[in-house]
């Protein structure tokens, strides 16, 4: 078993006090400075657009969502926003292999493409049965493919980032998905069909706690709070989200989204701010949103037909909502507090889940229905590429990304 190595830069054990966070306050206007400097050159991280460093300065105070962090969660590099790390590639994905991993669900394969040729060069079997997505570890060092059938079985497939290649697969149950939670201490597998969402040692793989979840029928897909203490998941074939507790493990709340049950939600993303989570809703053609301390329905804008994947540009400015059943991406900017732009894909597609490129430019979308992956140039709105793979391609993820940890899914960092 090729399993992840045991390299965190997590804070350490404890509380981490107001005072961690002031402290901090002091030296970031200085590293959002230097991280605005980054050249988009080769070897480097540039920005598109980078917050001014007076962004955290004027931060003043902690907020209140930011008072009292999970025990062991590396502190948010900025009070204002969450995704502030992720301008630059960390020291520890140096010797990664720019690639893009694609998991095609019906070929039960991957596929690999070098992102700067836009040329396959790999393909192999996903381990298992129905590949969903390919996860990066919490430490970054481990790429894993999430097979989630045979039913009642399930693996995953472990990717060494350095080489591109697999390793030999490992059996977990239903891994749908899967996550870690944001002091590193679990990889949770959302295990979809078992209706359960599973605790793990990601590093020996051996299950700590179960938490079954029998009213979030199709549970899939989530995001953490600001302070790493409250997840919020979607619950496809029941039109509602649960909220849970990552420390205690349990569920908190259910939340019932105003379409009902005919409603589908599917991908979760937290504003850049912490206030808001934002759901895309695949029958309600749209963006449901939720507030992240009060967990209240606070709102819906409709975006397209069969809005299903939520990314956070690399500014931390805007949202590209893909909307699969139309072929186009929406754009909701978070300070105008409106969608800015609609983008069609030339010719059609099903664009489904992905992930940015380290400097920004480039959205690498899988095609779900159509059994390829589109390279989007957001900057110019141009298509670059659009790249035969397998069948069902779905949650692919481009590496390495900037940040300093992965929650996990198609590479969410931190």
């Amino acid at each position: 078993m090729n399993r992840q190595r045991n390299h965190r830069s997590c804070a350490p054990n404890g509380e981490t006090s107001r005072s961690t966070i002031h402290s901090l306050i002091a030296s970031l206007t200085v590293l959002v400075a230097v991280a605005g400097c980054a050249s988009s050159e080769a070897g480097s991280v540039g920005v598109v657009n980078p917050p001014p460093s007076s962004t955290v300065a004027a931060a003043g105070a902690v907020p209140p969502h930011l008072e009292k962090l999970l025990p062991g969660m590396p502190p948010p590099l900025s009070p204002t926003d969450v995704y502030a790390a992720d301008r630059e590639l960390s020291p520890a994905v140096a010797d990664h292999r720019p690639l893009v991993y694609v998991p095609n669900s019906e070929s039960h394969s991957v596929t690999v493409i070098d992102p700067g040729t836009f040329q396959v060069v790999d393909s192999y079997p996903a381990g298992g049965r129905e590949p969903q997505h390919v996860v990066p570890s919490y430490d970054m060092q481990t790429l894993y493919v999430t097979n989630d059938l045979p039913i009642g079985g399930g693996s995953l497939l472990p990717i060494d980032p350095r080489t591109g290649k697999p390793g030999e697969p490992f059996p977990v149950r239903d891994p749908y998905n899967m996550y870690f939670t944001p002091d590193g201490r679990y990889a949770l597998v959302v295990a979809e069909a078992d209706k359960s969402l599973d605790f793990y040692d990601p590093h020996t793989w051996q299950k700590v706690h179960s938490l079954a979840v029998p009213d979030c029928a199709g549970v899939d897909h989530m995001d953490f709070t600001a302070d790493g203490r409250f997840a919020l998941a979607s619950c496809e074939f029941m039109g509602r989200m649960l909220v849970f507790d990552v420390a205690e493990r349990t569920v908190v709340k259910m939340i019932d989204l105003p379409g009902g049950r005919s409603g589908k939600p599917q991908d979760v993303k937290l504003s850049p701010d912490g206030r808001t989570f934002f759901i895309a809703d695949m029958v309600a053609d749209g963006v449901y949103t939720i507030d992240a301390s009060s967990w209240e329905n606070t709102g819906f804008v409709s975006t397209g037909k069969g809005a299903h994947g939520l990314y956070v540009t690399r500014d931390s400015k805007q949202l590209l909502i893909t909307n699969r059943h139309e072929g186009s991406i929406s754009v909701w900017d978070f300070a105008e507090n409106k969608l800015v732009h609609k983008w069609f894909i030339p010719g059609g597609g099903s664009p489904d889940m992905g992930n940015l490129s380290a400097d920004g430019r480039i959205f690498w979308v899988s095609g779900r229905h159509h059994g390829e992956v589109y390279a989007i140039d957001i900057v110019n709105w141009n298509l670059l590429a659009r790249i035969p793979v397998g069948r069902g391609a779905h949650g692919l993820t481009i590496w390495p990304q900037p940040g300093r940890y992965s929650t996990g899914h198609t590479g969410v960092m931190r």
